[in-house]
């Protein structure tokens, strides 16, 4: 499928990280999602049933970064993409990538990464 919807950017303060400092601070995560689905329907019909909300998958993906902590951005790319795909069943496959800007590694970088793809 070469249809694609893109949110970038979400972000939201979570506690994730294999630091006790991370799990008692908290720093910001950015997740940027690629859905991929047929949206021809919906422009053909200008209907919003057609394809998908984005304040829901954006309002999805804040609650998973704010959520349950996990040690690893790894596990919450997976998490992220096992519930968008779980509640929309329109979307064929997906990018997750999460971010962690703030990553203490103890060095100067611009951004820390992690991107996973998953389809049905």
């Amino acid at each position: 499928m070469s249809d694609r919807i893109s949110l970038t950017g979400i972000s939201a303060t979570g506690f994730h990280g294999v630091f006790p400092e991370e799990r008692r601070d908290g720093q910001i995560f950015i997740v940027d999602l690629e859905l991929s689905l047929d949206l021809k329907p919906a422009g053909e019909s200008d209907d919003l049933t057609k394809t998908i909300n984005y304040a829901s998958v954006a309002t999805m993906v804040v609650e998973e970064i704010t959520g349950e902590p996990l040690s690893l951005i790894e596990a919450l790319a997976h998490r992220v993409s096992k519930r968008v795909l779980g509640e929309f069943p329109q979307i064929e496959s997906l990018l997750v990538t999460v971010h962690k800007p703030d990553a203490p590694v103890g060095i100067n970088f611009k951004d820390i990464s992690v991107t996973i793809e998953r389809s049905r």
